[in-house]
């Protein structure tokens, strides 16, 4: 074989084939354990907040291979009313933030990107109450011959066993990409949030430092303090849901934004890191389960830095009340692991539409 042939060649090709659930059904072995779970009730478990961690995990990964009722082709979603609301940070707060943060390395530069407070006008949208999960992404690839596969499915391969994780390690290209994809298929308008649109549907009216509250708390969010130490079933933190009732807004992965670092209106430009080694970069917020829980603050201005340490991924807003009419010119298609769970419905279970 000549060099000039090698890229071409299947034996040296990285990424495996893109698996198709209703094919590669990794969970048929597994189905006469678990026939009887009622994967409503497995969902419920996942968000309650009186379970303990171990339990909802648990729950989410058996729903990952069964089929998680809570995603669909359309995405959940929370309102967020509109208005002038206040973006930022105080500049006079930036010394207590890092001193509050300092046992993690958090220096000034990195919190006066937030700085100064400044008044958005917003319309009202509603944001996604999930990020955008791996099976979403895995029906993307497959409809759209969008070829960018996420750094973290190793080979390229689709994770089954993290169906309902949120996909992460992509470009914002192809987060956008995926907009305009899901706005194609549904024929509803589906858009990144503007950076000001996430801070506020994370903080609230009342402008919380953390969707939660005032207090980071590790129990609360997937961090690198909590000790997972990787993604988690979307939902898995629901004493951490934004005033708004979206989740996952602190932790698990971080999220792009539709905005690039630019400095708010009277602030000067930060040339950290990112700027450094980047140029200009687009915004991502809400902290990761690989970074501290600095990154979890409502405020907090980010980017996806290159390395394994930063694997972004994204959500999805609208200006438009998502309803029965977005379902698009084909009909509600269905996800390829919506056909499996519909191929091992029982005479004692019947399959449940998915929520959205």
């Amino acid at each position: 074989m000549r060099l000039e042939d090698v890229p071409l060649s299947p034996h040296f090709r990285e990424h495996a084939r893109l698996a198709d659930p209703a094919v590669t059904d990794i969970t048929g072995t597994s189905q006469p354990a678990l026939g009887g779970t009622d994967r409503v009730r497995l969902a419920a478990l996942v968000e309650d907040p009186r379970a303990s961690l171990a339990e909802r995990l648990t729950a989410g990964g058996i729903l990952a291979l069964l089929g998680d009722p809570r995603i669909g082709l359309l995405p959940a979603t929370c309102f967020v009313p509109g208005g002038h609301v206040e973006i930022g940070l105080p500049a006079d707060a930036v010394p207590e933030v890092v001193a509050a943060w300092q046992h993690v390395g958090v220096v000034s530069s990195w919190i006066e990107k937030e700085t100064p407070v400044h008044t958005s006008r917003l319309n009202d949208f509603w944001m996604a109450t999930y990020p955008v999960t791996n099976v979403e992404y895995r029906e993307f690839l497959a409809d759209s011959g969008h070829e960018d596969r996420p750094a973290t499915w190793y080979l390229g391969a689709y994770p089954h066993e993290r169906a309902n994780h949120p996909v992460a390690g992509v470009r914002p290209e192809s987060a956008d990409a995926y907009a305009v994809w899901l706005t194609e298929r549904t024929g509803h308008p589906w858009r990144l949030p503007a950076e000001a649109e996430w801070e506020y549907a994370a903080k609230g009216s009342e402008g919380r430092a953390f969707p939660w509250g005032e207090v980071f708390d590790a129990r609360l969010a997937n961090t690198r303090e909590t000790g997972i130490h990787t993604t988690s079933p979307v939902g898995a933190f629901p004493a951490g849901r934004s005033p708004f009732g979206v989740l996952d807004m602190g932790g698990n992965v971080e999220e792009y934004v539709a905005d690039d670092y630019v400095p708010y209106p009277g602030g000067t430009l930060v040339e950290d890191h990112l700027v450094e080694t980047m140029g200009d970069y687009r915004v991502a917020r809400g902290g990761s389960f690989s970074r501290f829980g600095d990154l979890t603050r409502t405020r907090r201005r980010h980017g996806a830095f290159p390395g394994p340490l930063y694997p972004v991924g994204f959500r999805l807003a609208t200006s438009e009340r998502p309803g029965p009419s977005a379902q698009g010119r084909r009909g509600r298609p269905v996800l390829a692991r919506d056909r499996v769970a519909a191929r091992r419905v029982g005479p004692r279970e019947t399959a449940r539409p998915h929520s959205g």
